[in-house]
């Protein structure tokens, strides 16, 4: 392996790791480990909810690393869900995090939604935004 190729994974490993201090200095909260699982938890909902060009989009923006956990466990045919409702969204996110003892509930994803808009461009955020139901832009606040 040649040193290029290693400086290929630890600029990426850098990448995550920058993502989730941000997500961690936000929030407040002590275990990355748990950051991880609540950042994990509302892209790959926000992936879920977008058809799959946009979806593309939304991951090219993303560090590898994260990018990786966000396709990990897709499945197209199941994709995009109809959920519409604010409560629905929360509800799967918490079963992906519901045990992490900071978690305060839409307060954290919001939190999430603020890291994106912070981390991605604003032209994707609006496209993101755009593709989602009424109640969950509402929650995501614009850029």
């Amino acid at each position: 392996m040649t040193t290029g190729q290693i400086h290929v994974f630890e600029r990426t490993t850098h990448e995550a790791h920058e993502w989730v201090n941000d997500l961690s200095g936000r929030l407040g909260w002590s275990s990355e480990r748990d950051v991880l699982r609540l950042l994990r938890a509302v892209i790959c909902r926000i992936r879920d909810h977008l058809q799959i060009n946009e979806m593309a989009q939304l991951s090219a923006q993303l560090p590898i690393m994260l990018r990786g956990m966000y396709y990990e466990g897709w499945q197209p045919k199941l994709t995009p869900v109809r959920e519409r409702h604010q409560d629905e969204f929360v509800a799967a996110i918490e079963e992906q995090v519901g045990d992490v003892l900071d978690y305060r509930g839409p307060e954290d994803i919001r939190v999430v939604f603020e890291l994106l808009n912070a981390r991605i461009s604003r032209g994707e955020v609006d496209d993101v935004r755009a593709n989602l139901p009424t109640e969950l832009r509402d929650m995501w606040p614009a850029p």
